[in-house]
Order: structure tokens, then C-alpha cells, then sequence
């Protein structure tokens, strides 16, 4: 049952994660589809890059928990090896390909860090609150150094990183919030590393700029739960009247998505761009579809040579 808006009575936080956040920010249709819409509607294949991105996550989460002296290049490649995620690719030959590549890149990154440096945190689950939000995510390592806190977020995307990457990164800044607030040291320093090249592009966060990442946060969990709210009375209300009747949200054996009337699908209307050709939910979309042509589950990957 909602809760009466009477004064004096606290507001119901908005539960999200940064990547929630991020995706109402870039597509509230896609939002929609992910988050609210159940059944959801169907994904497209999956994308090599991400099995890239999961696989060298994982080997590089994996070589801190191994013991000190097991802390080698030649065991994260072996961690690699053993967690590879064959989902996407052209074929096995590219597969094995971007393995052995992955590989090596683990292996040369590994080779630069110091196995005695034990982080504080490795996949560590953070989480803070304002008067509008509850917020959590996983941070891929947490360092100290000295008496303070970093954020370390590693990448493995072919797009060269900047400096600005870092400081405009709304995820980074929230991990900085909640690391400070979860581990009681403070936070501002954040860190992307490319695993590829080994480049780190560092931002050192001031309690202002931070505030101003938390309130932009609330703005557009403001935006978000205000259209949740509306999709979730117009769901009950149309459950309620039975699934026989008209505007009843419908399952979705032809592997569409919800039909909801037109007055809720304004509430999520697509932003059309180049990235819908990247878009899990593009079959769904007809804006999305005439964005751009779709691309290949491989086609995020480096170019290939040699």
C-alpha cells in the first residue's frame, strides 16, 4: 500500500545503483525495459566486448584472493584461462584470439602491482543514503593509501580514457561517498585503470564536488521514481481489474515488450542516438531501430591484426 504524503512522515528512499541512475539518464525506455517492465522483454545476443570486459574483471578480482605468493602475471593469466567467457564472438578462432589477448593483458597489468599492497576492498559491495536516496554498487578495488581512501574502476574498452572520464563519472563519485561512509576514512581520490595500455587517469575529488555528484544523483532519482510510481499504479490497477481486461499488462510470448497505454509510455520516451545500435532492447524499438543499423555482437572489439 503507498504511503499517505502527510506532513511530517519520512519519504520512501529511492533504492537504486549507479548504473541504474545512469541508465534513466540515457534512455527512460530502456530504463523501463530493464527495470520495471515484467516480464521483461527479450535481449538481443550477447556482446563479446562485455565477456572481454566480465573475464578480465574476474581474473584480476580472483589474483588478490589468492595467497601472497600466488600473486604472479603468470596466475592471472591462468585465472584468465580458466574464467574465460566464450559468449559473442564470430567464431572459436576469434574467441581463442581475444583469450590469448585478454591474457596478456592481465598478465602485463598484474606485473606492474605490488602483491604485498593488500587492497581494502576487492568486488566490495558499498552503500550510502541522502533525505532522497539509497544507494549501492560494487567497487572493483578499494586501495589506501595513506590515511585515505582510493577508487580503483578497471577498463578494458578500446575508446582512449581522459582525465575528464574520471571526474565526470557519476558512478565513481558515489563509490568515493559510500567507501568514505562504509569504511570510515575519507574518500576523494578516484582512479580509472585501462588494463590494455596500463594507463591510470586519476581525479581527486573535493567534499564540494562530491556534494554536487550526490545531488545530481538525486535529480535524476527524482525523475525516475516519479515515472516508477506512476508505471507501478497503473500495473496494480490493471492487475487488479483482472488480465482479461483492457490495459491489463499482457505476458510476452511474441517477445515484445509490455504494452502499456500511451499516457505511461510518455513517462519513458526514448533518446534516439548512435548508441541504440548498441542497445540490448533495440529490437523493441522502432526510434531506436531507425537511430542506426545494428551491429555485429563482436563489432566492440579492437580492430584485429596481424
Amino acid at each position: 500500500m503507498q504511503q499517505l504524503g502527510l506532513e511530517g512522515m519520512p519519504r520512501r528512499l529511492y533504492s537504486c545503483t549507479p548504473s541504474r541512475l545512469n541508465t534513466w539518464l540515457d534512455c527512460p525506455r530502456r530504463y523501463r525495459f530493464t527495470y520495471l517492465d515484467r516480464p521483461a522483454p527479450p535481449k538481443g545476443p550477447p556482446w563479446a566486448h562485455n565477456s572481454v570486459g566480465a573475464s578480465v574483471h574476474n581474473a584480476l578480482a580472483g589474483w588478490w584472493r589468492e595467497p601472497y605468493e600466488r600473486r604472479t602475471p603468470a596466475m592471472a593469466g591462468i585465472l584468465l584461462t580458466k574464467g574465460w567467457i566464450t559468449e559473442g564472438f564470430r567464431d572459436q578462432e576469434q574467441s581463442t584470439l581475444w583469450r590469448d589477448r585478454a591474457r596478456a593483458m592481465v598478465s602485463g597489468y598484474t606485473s606492474t602491482l605490488d602483491p604485498a599492497d593488500e587492497p581494502v576492498g576487492v568486488e566490495r559491495t558499498v552503500a550510502t543514503r541522502t533525505a532522497v536516496i539509497a544507494v549501492s554498487g560494487r567497487v572493483d578495488r578499494i586501495d589506501r593509501r595513506g590515511d585515505e581512501l582510493v577508487i580503483v574502476d578497471y577498463k578494458t574498452g578500446r575508446r582512449p580514457l581522459t582525465e575528464d572520464d574520471a571526474r565526470s563519472s557519476l558512478a565513481l563519485a558515489i563509490y568515493a561517498v559510500a567507501s568514505s561512509r562504509v569504511l570510515h576514512r575519507p574518500c576523494h581520490k578516484v582512479e580509472l585503470h585501462h588494463v590494455p595500455t596500463g594507463e591510470v587517469l586519476a581525479w581527486e575529488h573535493t567534499g564540494e564536488s562530491l556534494g554536487r555528484h550526490l545531488s545530481r544523483a538525486e535529480d535524476i532519482a527524482t525523475e525516475a521514481s516519479e515515472a516508477d510510481e506512476r508505471y507501478r499504479e497503473w500495473s496494480a490497477g490493471a492487475r487488479t481489474a483482472g488480465a482479461g481486461s483492457a490495459g491489463a499488462p499482457r505476458a510476452v510470448p511474441a517477445g515484445g515488450p509490455v504494452t502499456v497505454p500511451p499516457q505511461i509510455d510518455a513517462g519513458f520516451p526514448p533518446r534516439p542516438g548512435p548508441v541504440c545500435s548498441w542497445c540490448d532492447y533495440r529490437r523493441h524499438c522502432p526510434e531506436g531501430q531507425a537511430a542506426g543499423s545494428p551491429h555485429q555482437p563482436w563489432d566492440g572489439l579492437a580492430a584485429e591484426s596481424g
